[in-house]
């Protein structure tokens, strides 16, 4: 913690993400997938943080090797926030994550402030008021 988030790029074909673009916010940057029965449960909690909590920029990584399944469960689910496939596992390893979901919480100078493993309530005012003070 307290160290400078690496920078990333990843691209699925759909989606392209640079993590060096969201400097200036604070961003949740959540690796999961669809097969992952822990990150299924936490993704209506975490739709409903983005829809609430606008100015915080969420990066959904999914570790998803089946392309078809990944965009079905966002189509079924109505996932609107950021999300890219990374089947490779390119950024979970730049971060040293192989917990799946893991959240990282990167402050608006591009610092890792907290981690959170497993899946979290981002709906709670703890959660919301560490958010808020960023």
């Amino acid at each position: 913690m307290n160290k400078p988030a690496p920078d990333f790029t990843v691209s699925d074909g759909r989606t392209s993400v640079h993590l060096a673009n969201y400097r200036g916010k604070v961003v949740l940057l959540n690796f999961w997938a669809t097969w992952c029965g822990p990150c299924v449960q936490e993704m209506p909690s975490l739709l409903t943080l983005h829809h609430s909590m606008p100015d915080v920029a969420i990066v959904a990584v999914s570790v998803d090797e089946d392309a078809q399944s990944y965009t079905n469960f966002l189509a079924r689910r109505h996932v609107d926030l950021i999300t890219v496939r990374d089947p490779q596992e390119t950024v979970p390893n730049l971060y040293h994550s192989d917990m799946w979901p893991e959240t990282y919480v990167i402050d608006r100078q591009g610092m890792i402030r907290r981690k959170f493993v497993g899946s979290q309530d981002w709906t709670s005012s703890e959660i919301r008021n560490y958010l808020k003070s960023l």
